[in-house]
């Protein structure tokens, strides 16, 4: 898990805990230790997807991989053209600095943003909501960019659910 990763631990329709995925981690944990039978759903809030929380204990998990762990870096793998390799080795700071400062700049426009928002939110109504009431007419305004439309169809969904999906669909 992410450091800066931040999770919402749903237990039913309620949020259990809301926090960095590391503390969740450990509160899932503390948790099924004292009721081994209780059922989380832990969502990632920054893309809706649902996340597996490593249930061993912190002493017995595996040290991170290459790249710079404390700083959340991974080694992967990228597949450039070698018109492209040669563009980024001239660029100041060299390819993973220019590859970082690309992304970021992609991630801050409002286009990009817009569409990151409605992609979690919709994964995160699916798996929360994809039975309520008002679910596919809530999807439609989603897509169609009507807010208070939005607003209107989550609100009689749980609170802790409708607080969420609002929050990550930045409607809220």
């Amino acid at each position: 898990m992410d450091d800066s990763q931040r999770l919402t631990v749903f237990e039913g329709d309620g949020v259990a805990f809301s926090g960095p995925a590391d503390e969740a981690g450990r509160w899932v944990r503390a948790a099924l230790r004292s009721d081994p039978g209780r059922i989380f759903l832990a969502l990632d809030e920054a893309d809706g997807r649902v996340v597996d929380i490593d249930l061993r204990e912190e002493a017995a998990q595996p040290p991170r991989g290459r790249g710079r762990p404390k700083l959340g870096v991974s080694a992967r793998e990228v597949t450039l053209l070698p018109r492209h390799w040669d563009w980024l080795a001239a660029q100041p700071g060299g390819a993973s600095v220019t590859l970082r400062r690309l992304v970021e700049e992609a991630r801050r426009s409002d286009a990009q943003a817009a569409h990151i928002a409605r992609e979690a939110a919709y994964r995160a109504m699916t798996t929360l909501a994809g039975d309520r009431p008002g679910y596919e007419e809530a999807v439609r305004a989603l897509y169609a960019g009507e807010a208070e439309r939005f607003r209107e169809l989550t609100g009689a969904w749980p609170p802790d659910i409708r607080d969420f999906v609002q929050r990550v669909a930045a409607v809220g």
